[in-house]
């Protein structure tokens, strides 16, 4: 099995389990080994998922402020846990192909691998959420062609974003081509670096 195809298998259990309850507070229950490279899958699709649904519980026009505000928190915290995540799936690809000769004339993607894994999460989350609407009957047939016209678009997205991690990995084990990690560094979190924050002190 290629690992874009292990990968999908994870992400679509983790979104099945979300919407056994299909709430927002449901405790994770990740099935796999601690720090597996699945626990970490899986994990990062649950954030996925669970961000998914606060992104539309906040967009109701009718949303107590203080209930929106408390959610735009949550959602910061999710966007620092999902890029903690993918920095982990990094770790790991580094660890498997650190004995790698790389070739002289290897060249680097622009993006690492994790994070190319991050938009098929994310892919698999618009997948299921599209298929959902294509499949509605209260609605006009014109919305029902054009989603299942997305659907058809987001599936083809699917294949080639495997194929081409796929690649990606394969080119990485040959030395073709080589990992370079950059840490994200997310200023607006930082209590030493937002302005907004280290200001608050400085009053």
């Amino acid at each position: 099995m290629s690992f874009s195809s292990g990968s999908l298998a994870v992400f679509n259990r983790a979104i099945t389990d979300y919407h056994v309850n299909d709430n927002v507070d449901t405790p994770l229950s990740n099935p796999f080994p601690v720090k597996s490279i699945d626990y970490y899958l899986y994990l990062k699709c649950w954030i996925d998922t669970v961000q998914w649904h606060l992104e539309d519980i906040i967009r109701d026009p009718d949303i107590d402020p203080v209930k929106a505000l408390s959610i735009k928190r949550r959602i910061d915290r999710s966007n620092q846990e999902r890029t903690d995540v993918v920095e982990l799936i990094d770790s790991y690809f580094l660890d498997r192909y650190k004995d790698v000769r790389v070739s002289p004339d290897a060249t680097i993607n622009t993006e690492s691998p994790a994070w190319a894994v991050d938009r098929l999460s994310i892919l698999t989350l618009k997948i299921y959420h599209m298929s959902i609407e294509a499949s509605r009957t209260d609605v006009e047939r014109e919305q029902q062609t054009s989603c299942r016209e997305k659907l058809d678009i987001l599936l083809k997205q699917r294949e080639d974003l495997s194929q081409a991690i796929d690649m990606l990995l394969d080119d990485i084990a040959s030395g073709a081509k080589y990992m370079k990690v950059y840490k994200q560094m997310k200023m607006y979190n930082d209590p030493a670096l937002n302005p907004v924050l280290y200001g608050r002190s400085e009053r």
